[in-house]
């Protein structure tokens, strides 16, 4: 496994993910849930933020490995799950848009492992749609993840929310983009 700079910003995605976690299950006599918001939400932004870098910086300086290939998709996924999941458990959003997302990412997931064994990996490579859906699914984690948090009397919760139907809608639509694009590889085959 290559050890750079990159990779290193990729497992900081994953050590952040139990980080994230325990905010949510410690006693309020720790930690003040308002406090909790803000910490998730900041350590969510961190996430989002060197999940792009660490991609630019790959490219930029030549790093890129089939373990990072590997580990970057895996990370984001773990997190947005997570995120989703505990935004679901404290009522913030619903359970639809887990399903929708979630489900989303085991297809795209299996699909771009199928297509890599076919040796077609780039014909389900990320597609402008694609990277839509991810902009409105990260500002829309982050707007639920502050929660009642108010500032300048922004309803974070109904934005995330509104946000995160965008987001549903724009995963479905790149789903199908997808699976179009990868059933005409086959129908070549």
């Amino acid at each position: 496994m290559p050890w750079n700079i990159p990779i290193l910003l990729t497992w900081t995605r994953v050590l952040l993910i139990p980080i994230f976690t325990v905010l949510f299950y410690l006693p309020t006599t720790w930690i003040e849930p308002q406090t909790v918001n803000l910490a998730a939400a900041l350590i969510f932004a961190v996430a989002a933020v060197t999940d792009w870098f660490d991609g630019f910086l790959a490219r930029l300086w030549r790093q890129t490995s089939d373990f990072g290939a590997f580990l970057d998709p895996v990370a984001d996924k773990l997190m947005v799950a997570v995120a989703l999941l505990l935004l679901v458990a404290e009522q913030r959003t619903y359970v639809i848009f887990a399903i929708i997302i979630i489900g989303r990412e085991i297809t795209i997931s299996a699909l771009r492992e199928w297509m890599a064994q076919m040796g077609r990996r780039n014909s389900v490579a990320v597609a402008t749609i694609g990277k839509l859906k991810t902009a409105a699914q990260m500002l829309a984690i982050f707007l639920l993840l502050l929660g009642d948090n108010e500032f300048y009397r922004f309803d974070f919760i109904m934005i995330g929310n509104i946000l995160m139907c965008v987001a549903a809608m724009l995963t479905v639509w790149s789903m199908f983009y997808y699976l179009k694009m990868a059933w005409q590889e086959v129908i070549k085959k």
